[in-house]
């Protein structure tokens, strides 16, 4: 991970951290390096497809596999992370990730996620050209819009609490609690 990639990922942690202040169990879905669990140093799993190493977070379970169908059998969790994750979805089956947290969550629950603006692709092709960049899948991001996240977590049983751009508008933050 080069520098840059750090910069974007601990924004990206910075924006969530506040959402996260009451949660005592988390589910990290997309995990990366595990930083965003380090830093809050509570108990939960994080998930993530390229997890090449684990790593060593005390009350911290972390999985190399796919969300949800690699999950072992967990408690409910108290909040569910996704930075830089809903965007890598493949269209068919991103309604199936709203349901997996509302499965997931315990009732007073909530997701916190962050998505780009689909004009961030066409800056990250440039960073990734001059090499600035290498912790970017642009080829995943599937064409996202981040307007399609509201409809599909409110269909799954959430409401939205948050929704605000940062990084100069480039990246999104939605904040959904569990309807009961």
């Amino acid at each position: 991970m080069k520098r840059f990639d750090r910069v974007l990922r601990n924004w990206r942690i910075r924006k969530a951290l506040p959402h996260l202040a009451k949660a005592e169990r988390l589910l990290d879905v997309g995990c990366g390096d595990g930083e965003l669990l380090r830093q809050l140093g509570r108990n939960g799993v994080g998930i993530d497809p390229r997890l090449a190493k684990l790593a060593s977070v005390p009350g911290v379970q972390f999985v190399c596999g796919n969300f949800p169908d690699d999950l072992p059998a967990v408690e409910p969790v108290d909040a569910i992370t996704m930075l830089a994750v809903f965007e890598h979805v493949p269209k068919t089956n991103k309604p199936a990730w709203p349901s997996a947290c509302h499965r997931l969550l315990a009732d007073d629950g909530c997701v916190v996620l962050t998505v780009p603006s689909p004009r961030v692709d066409a800056i990250l092709a440039v960073l990734r050209f001059f090499r600035l960049v290498d912790g970017m899948v642009l080829e995943e991001h599937h064409g996202f819009d981040p307007g399609e996240v509201t409809p599909l977590f409110e269909s799954a049983g959430f409401r939205l609490v948050t929704h605000k751009t940062f990084q100069f508008g480039l990246n999104n933050l939605f904040v959904f609690t569990k309807n009961a």
